[in-house]
């Protein structure tokens, strides 16, 4: 255990978050999703529920701030606008950590290929239909103006 940390960040998720680089995505997917299928690496945290895992992330992941999404979410099969209940804890997670930009919405493939390219997927045990997010990492700025 660690101070100030999460105790769901364990050391394989926390190594990973600390070696993406700025702009790699990190995917957090429901128990359906085909992860082990997709990924490039795979942390699997199958007795958590999706919108812990985003909160604990969010708690030391920078998101993107120079683009207008940070954030994306896989849209309903048949009914694309739909925002199912579990997407609403990712907005309102989001909102708390102070991103005030929207959430991207895939299409499902579109949603599957675009893991395949991120740097991570974090498969939970989430058995909501939908309760699938990925997240932008941003930079940190240096400690001194101008440094």
């Amino acid at each position: 255990m660690l101070k100030g940390i999460d105790p769901l960040l364990g050391p394989e998720l926390l190594a990973t978050l600390r070696a993406m680089g700025h702009a790699d995505e990190i995917a957090v997917v429901d128990a359906n999703f085909p992860a082990a299928a997709n990924a490039r690496r795979l942390i699997r945290v199958d007795g958590v529920d999706a919108p812990h895992m985003v909160r604990a992330i969010l708690s030391v992941l920078p998101l993107e701030a120079h683009e207008p999404v940070a954030a994306f979410r896989m849209a309903v099969d048949g009914a694309h606008e739909e925002a199912p209940p579990v997407v609403g804890e990712f907005a309102g997670l989001l909102k708390a950590v102070g991103y005030d930009g929207p959430i991207g919405l895939l299409g499902r493939f579109e949603f599957y290929e675009r893991t395949r390219g991120a740097y991570a997927i974090v498969a939970t045990g989430e058995r909501r239909y939908w309760g699938n997010l990925i997240l932008k990492k941003g930079a940190i700025p240096p400690e001194t103006p101008g440094g």
